[in-house]
């Protein structure tokens, strides 16, 4: 008995989610909003470079459960799920596989990805490579667990543009929940984690680049997300489609994650005006109401957050474009002048906004009404940043083009 007495502890330790964890796309609860992190009284000019290594190429976040660090990137032709020492970054365990891929032309200066963001949970770690290929990994050692690459189901495997859904881990029920296939036929699935056994599927159009939420509307959870030509709701419980939205952007780049406030959602797409909805139910049938939209900020590859009553978000126009609305209105309360950058990904922590450039810079702001209020602004990498910035414990981890790095103050 007393020899078990290790092993409960590290199952307990592995499965407890721990207040510094991020440990999927967009942090714990899928909103970018977090209050774990230990902001400073006082931000530094300059940021301490705790550590720094060679991780692979890719734009996949890293995700941080417990102590440790896991990370998807390319290393050669090769797909690698790394996990590292959070406090050191030293390599802990890597496994690999074979992932040759051939990018679209338009796409060339973005790499071969991968784009898809881990989920870790239950002690085990999830992956969705460029391709298409589903992997769920023991969280500890690195094992294999089980793989699916669905070449046999689906006619093509990715959209145009690769891979860039992150799957998410739903509790009460337990499920991995992924879109899969590409071009115009797909589905999304939910698995059991344990066995990867299907425990029910939608079989609609193939995925664009978004990625699922799960938003409760009248006490009953919804799967939310863009396929390549709607907005969509399916039931959590068994995958019934409840309401759909058609909505489709140029080359079918749908991307933006959908943000769920009471009975509001968000959603919003290249060239498209940010869009608010009302979802309701009238004798047993679901329907969504349009109650604003703002047309002066189209948001492409950069999904917004709500804090507060507020969204704030990063447009498309003018080179990038940093604005804040009133959320129950829509109005535009700010933007900022333009020319931030491609694409920024911003997060909420500690009470302060942290939004990680394509122009390697870590932009630190209060979330204001009143103005895009700077406290600092870091340069923390030499190339573009497409990763969300990870708050852990008293650090932050930035993923750049190759490299992973932790920094503090």
């Amino acid at each position: 008995m007393r020899s078990l007495i290790p092993v409960l502890s590290l199952t307990l330790s592995v499965l407890t989610l721990n207040a510094q964890d991020w440990n999927q796309w967009r942090g714990p609860s899928r909103t970018g909003v977090t209050a774990a992190f230990k902001s400073p009284a006082t931000w530094p000019d300059r940021l301490k470079q705790i550590w720094k290594v060679d991780a692979g190429e890719g734009h996949a976040s890293p995700v941080v459960s417990g102590n440790r660090v896991y990370l998807l990137s390319r290393v050669a032709d090769r797909e690698a799920v790394t996990c590292f020492d959070l406090a050191s970054g030293k390599q802990l365990w890597r496994e690999s596989y074979d992932a040759p891929y051939r990018m679209n032309p338009a796409a060339t200066s973005h790499g071969k990805g991968p784009k898809s963001t881990p989920v870790v949970d239950g002690g085990r770690l999830f992956t969705l490579g460029i391709s298409g290929v589903l992997s769920a990994w023991d969280a500890q050692s690195g094992r294999l667990l089980w793989r699916k690459d669905f070449k046999n189901d689906y006619p093509t495997t990715v959209p145009d543009f690769g891979t860039a859904m992150s799957p998410m881990v739903t509790a009460n029920p337990n499920l991995l929940i992924v879109h899969v296939g590409g071009g115009k036929q797909g589905a999304i699935l939910a698995l059991d984690p344990q066995s990867g056994n299907s425990k029910w599927t939608w079989a609609g159009d193939g995925p664009a680049y978004a990625s699922p939420i799960v938003a409760e509307f009248e006490g009953v959870r919804h799967v939310v997300t863009q396929s390549q030509s709607h907005v969509l709701g399916l039931s959590l419980a068994d995958g019934k489609p409840l309401w759909e939205i058609p909505f489709t952007t140029d080359y079918d780049q749908n991307i933006v994650t959908s943000v769920s406030a009471g009975d509001l959602l968000v959603y919003g797409g290249l060239s498209k005006p940010l869009t608010a909805v009302r979802v309701k139910r009238a004798a047993g049938k679901w329907t969504t109401e349009q109650v604003w939209q703002n047309p002066d900020v189209p948001m492409y590859m950069s999904s917004p957050i709500e804090q507060g009553g507020l969204l704030f978000g990063l447009t498309h126009r003018n080179r990038g474009q940093f604005f804040c609305l009133d959320l129950k209105t829509g109005k535009t309360l700010w933007t900022t002048r333009g020319r931030e950058g491609e694409n920024a990904a911003l997060i909420e922590a500690g009470g302060m906004l942290l939004t990680a450039t394509t122009e390697g810079e870590l932009i630190v702001a209060r979330p204001s009404a009143q103005s895009f209020e700077i406290v600092k602004r870091y340069t923390v990498a030499d190339s573009p940043v497409w990763a969300h910035p990870v708050p852990a414990g008293a650090l932050i981890l930035i993923k750049d083009a190759s490299s992973l790095s932790a920094w503090g103050f």
